[in-house]
């Protein structure tokens, strides 16, 4: 089986709460996403999702996924979709860097191999654990009152793990986790993610600040020198995400005992073949996660399920269902949540079917005459 054609497939995804808010005044009201599609000379087709969350969050941006593509697909033409480390060297010696470019292919890789083995892709990343996994909801940065409402609100829906967008002026946080915090019941889990947006004296001063209170703290600072600082002066357990990109940040963060819990996100490492070797030397270090991705849509979604179910259940702090916060659906079959959970789909691959009207014209197409190339 080889590769024989990628396609992607832009879409704009608006959200139903039409704004979503964080940390230095940051907003995105539509999210601009991209659907690849690996088609073979065997028939089979899978399917992959990136979908950066604006340029000005991490070094990724929507339109550099259908460059890269453009630059990476030719390269791909001939390899065998099934071959996930072998592709993803061709990959790396192709492009350097750029790993949410890669995401897509990747996860559309993943598709192909479930479909050709009849297995759902959890079970190939290691095992289908439990029959669901939790969810948590990002609160949007809003006054303190409007927040604790939303909490309230979302717990009705069954959600129990609330992560509240910090990282604003440190009283008006300080307000923002003391009026959450009133709302939570026993069984809840906050978390205040500042999203790098405090500087250090400012992060230890809100950390001092709701000492007592039961919260973990994601992220504070830009860099992870300043987010190490803080985690020594602080009692509450301790989440990293937008510095850990790599096994070596991985590495040196356990070692620094920088954080209790990751939040490792798919295209961020670049695919599920590098978050699955990141998730499984979390498991054999003793650290909590968060899966996810930076955001998306159905099949991003579908991906997010089938990394986080095949993960050890005391391992797994949560995970999210971006197909509910967005009004457009791109695919059939994509998980929907049920009671703050939701579970991967048990049929071959990521078991979902694309919507080609809501998809569209392909705007990228890789296609063409291949010939073999040496191994890398």
């Amino acid at each position: 089986m080889i590769i024989t054609r990628i396609l992607a497939y832009r879409v704009e995804l608006p959200l139903r709460e039409t704004t979503y808010k964080w940390s230095g005044g940051k907003s995105v009201t539509v999210f601009d996403s991209t659907i690849v599609r690996v088609e073979t000379d065997a028939g089979l087709v899978g399917h992959g999702e990136v979908c950066p969350l604006g340029p000005f969050y991490l070094p990724a941006y929507a339109e550099g996924v259908r460059a890269g593509l453009r630059e990476l697909g030719p390269h791909l033409l001939g390899e065998d979709p099934r071959e996930l480390g072998k592709l993803n060297r061709t990959m790396d010696a192709a492009l350097k860097g750029h790993p949410y470019v890669k995401s897509g292919i990747d996860i559309a890789c993943w598709d192909i191999l479930g479909q050709a083995t009849g297995m759902p892709v959890c079970e190939l990343l290691g095992g289908r654990y439990g029959e669901d996994v939790p969810l948590y909801r990002a609160i949007s940065q809003e006054s303190p009152e409007q927040m604790a409402a939303k909490v309230a609100g979302y717990r009705a829906e069954g959600y129990r793990r609330f992560q509240l967008k910090v990282g604003g002026d440190p009283d008006v946080d300080i307000a923002r986790i003391f009026a959450v915090a009133e709302k939570l019941q026993p069984g809840d889990r906050l978390v205040a993610d500042a999203n790098t947006g405090w500087v250090q004296h400012e992060a230890v001063r809100v950390a001092k600040a709701v000492r007592d209170v039961d919260v973990y703290i994601e992220q504070p600072c830009l860099t992870y020198e300043e987010c190490l600082a803080v985690r020594r002066q602080t009692p509450h357990p301790f989440v990293l995400d937008e510095n850990i990109d790599d096994l070596a940040m991985l590495l040196r963060a356990k070692a620094d005992l920088a954080m209790d819990v990751v939040n490792l996100k798919i295209s961020k490492l670049g695919g599920l073949t590098k978050i699955k070797q990141a998730r499984d030397l979390c498991v054999s270090m003793g650290i909590g996660m968060t899966l996810e991705d930076s955001w998306g849509g159905d099949i991003a979604t579908a991906a997010i399920a089938h990394l986080a179910q095949s993960t050890p259940t005391e391992f797994l702090f949560t995970t999210t269902d971006f197909n509910s916060y967005v009004t457009v659906s791109t695919a059939d079959g994509a998980p929907q949540r049920k009671q703050g959970r939701m579970a991967a789909s048990r049929a071959p691959g990521l078991g979902i079917a694309p919507k080609m009207d809501v998809l569209g014209k392909a705007v990228v197409e890789v296609c063409g005459k291949w010939v073999p190339r040496k191994e890398i």
